[in-house]
């Protein structure tokens, strides 16, 4: 089962699922790229498999660094539910790269049980440049607080967005050092 990554151990039906998810983001994202979108693109699930929301990333678009993708999709969710706390809906979030320690962090702070992502931010920095910030024990970290991860699903497919981003010549967004 390609080299799935995960804090708990791998279950294949979860693993099935998100890569019918994973696929249809990857796919969607790539037909984004031309209008400079992305290179990123985040959904968030209930339970039972049903679409809450999905958001690409928007920080060269709209000029705000926090404009990441998980974070856009977060935020939608809140404002659309009303609430801050996440927990009580048992959300899962899809995302087509491994999240950056910002996301991480706003992950973990919005309740969101689960999260699936493509591409590892090792291959996301090879790629394209993005710097994915210092994310020491991040998914034991995120097991002692309930979160569920299962990474490198369909990596090869987000690798070839990533490289498309790239080769389109869309921004890499750092700050200046």
């Amino acid at each position: 089962m390609e080299n799935i990554i995960s804090n708990e151990n791998v279950d294949i039906l979860k693993v099935e699922n998100a890569k019918k998810i994973i696929i249809d983001l990857q796919n969607e994202l790539m037909s984004c790229l031309k209008d400079g979108c992305g290179p990123f693109l985040a959904a968030i699930y209930d339970s039972n498999n049903n679409l809450i929301a999905k958001c690409v990333n928007s920080v060269v678009k709209e000029n705000c660094s926090n404009n990441h993708a998980e974070m856009n999709t977060i935020k939608l969710v809140q404002e659309k539910l009303k609430t801050y706390d996440l927990a009580p809906f048992n959300f899962k979030m899809y995302i087509t790269a491994e999240p950056c320690m910002m996301c991480l962090g706003a992950i973990m702070w919005s309740g969101i049980k689960e999260i699936y992502y493509s591409v590892s931010s090792e291959d996301v920095e090879k790629i394209t440049g993005f710097d994915e910030g210092f994310k020491p024990k991040w998914l034991e970290e995120f097991k002692k607080r309930g979160i569920t991860v299962y990474g490198n699903i369909e990596a090869d497919l987000g690798k070839n967005v990533l490289q498309e981003y790239v080769r389109l010549g869309n921004t890499i967004y750092k700050p200046s050092r």
